[in-house]
């Protein structure tokens, strides 16, 4: 049996690599059709030399992408069938059975396929950025990004690794459950820590400053139900000069952080629309109705774990021990993208669904939807973003719908308003 589940995870590798080709070819070849001259829906909203970079913009990140996609699929293919990981897993174990050790090991390879992926990333943001004018970060703030990176992984995954192979050995057949419920557990503390402790580590954040902006935001949220303990600004700019807005934090720690990027490219008006849009997500539920999919998500990854750890046939085919629980999460958790790819579309449903409610909630909360649709306007063109994309790759890779459905949904809600 060994052989021939090797030989479908193989297949399983190649296909997900074929679509993810072809869906790139797709959506080359969709852009290419409109980029002769600027679609009349863009008409008067984005200059010809602006469409025309946009364009180039996605076609060279579409190239970019399709070299990075063949050199994960081999790293991840040598990685399976190589024998490499359980020579590794050999070389840390040794005699011994140690759970530190195990957890050592399984950190080890993570940070190990992790420097696979350093040129690519180097390259996107000293040449690709740099290229289209988006790049503003330096090559020291770039390597200490990725050593901090490093230690946190060590300060929090180690520990957290120890202690779900801990409850492996403590609570026999039923510790993927239990495992599960740490891992949930840690989510929401660091969601409530991030903010404080780990995001300040690489993004300075300042309070908004007193004035009209503030006093504006303050009242929205004020009419809107909404109470965050602040409104920061992330120094975004530090790294790029793309922009966004988002929601972190808990309870009464929660806030929401725009880009500096964000507060000089928009209006006043525009902004309220963009924080309006944010409080509609909250008040609709989307973060805890994500939050337990997510939750939902990575319980069949446990199962799987405790199953396939007693199972010969898995643990054997790929060259470790059977009963080792450190090898079955490592697999798992290597092989989950071989069957989450092809869920994405499903879950980008949901969350496409949850951008047109959040904009409806916004338009609603300011009586009009122009501000927003003058938001995303411009955000879609200082972002370069994709205005044409084929609806097969926006399906598979876009959690929000297109510039073009939102501002159509968003002007039929206003019809409906009137």
């Amino acid at each position: 049996m060994a052989p021939i589940f090797i030989i479908v995870c193989a297949l399983l590798i190649g296909a997900k690599w074929g679509a993810q080709m072809v869906l790139e070819w797709v959506n080359r070849q969709h852009v290419k059709a409109h980029s002769s001259a600027v679609p009349v829906a863009f008409a008067g909203i984005i200059t010809p030399e602006n469409y025309a970079k946009a364009v180039n913009y996605t076609l060279a990140k579409s190239r970019f992408e399709m070299v990075q996609l063949t050199w994960s699929s081999l790293v991840l293919a040598v990685a399976l069938f190589s024998g490499v990981l359980p020579a590794i897993y050999r070389s840390f174990h040794g005699e011994s059975a140690s759970i530190w050790i195990g957890g050592a090991f399984l950190l080890s390879v993570g940070l190990l396929l992790s420097i696979f992926d350093l040129p690519f990333d180097w390259y996107s943001q000293f040449c690709l950025e740099e290229r289209f004018g988006f790049n503003t970060t330096t090559l020291s703030t770039w390597i200490a990004d990725r050593l901090k990176g490093v230690v946190l992984a060590c300060a929090l995954g180690y520990p957290l690794i120890v202690l779900i192979l801990k409850l492996a050995a403590w609570l026999g057949s039923s510790w993927w459950f239990w495992a599960w419920v740490c891992m949930i557990v840690f989510q929401l503390v660091l969601m409530v820590v991030a903010p404080v402790l780990i995001m300040p580590l690489f993004n300075k954040f300042t309070a908004l400053p007193d004035g009209a902006l503030r006093d504006a935001l303050f009242a929205l949220g004020e009419k809107a139900g909404f109470r965050a303990r602040d409104i920061q600004v992330m120094d975004g700019s530090k790294r790029s000069r793309h922009s966004n807005a988002f929601f972190t934090g808990l309870g009464k720690f929660r806030k929401i952080v725009l880009f500096d990027t964000l507060v000089e490219q928009l209006e006043q008006d525009e902004l309220e629309s963009v924080l309006a849009h944010e409080i509609g997500h909250f008040k609709k539920g989307h973060i805890p109705k994500m939050m337990a999919l997510s939750f939902l998500g990575t319980l069949p990854f446990f199962y799987l774990a405790a199953v396939l750890a007693k199972s010969p046939w898995f643990l054997n085919g790929f060259g470790f021990p059977t009963g080792g629980i450190a090898p079955a999460l490592l697999l798992i958790s290597l092989l989950a993208g071989l069957v989450t790819f092809w869920l994405s579309p499903i879950f980008h449903i949901l969350s496409r669904r949850h951008e047109y409610e959040a904009d409806a909630f916004a338009a609603h909360l300011l009586k009009r939807h122009q501000p927003l649709i003058t938001a995303l306007r411009k955000l879609n063109e200082k972002n370069l973003s994709n205005l044409t994309p084929h609806p097969f790759y926006s399906g598979f890779y876009y959690s929000h719908p297109t510039f073009l459905e939102r501002e159509a949904a968003l002007a039929a809600g206003q019809t409906r308003l009137n």
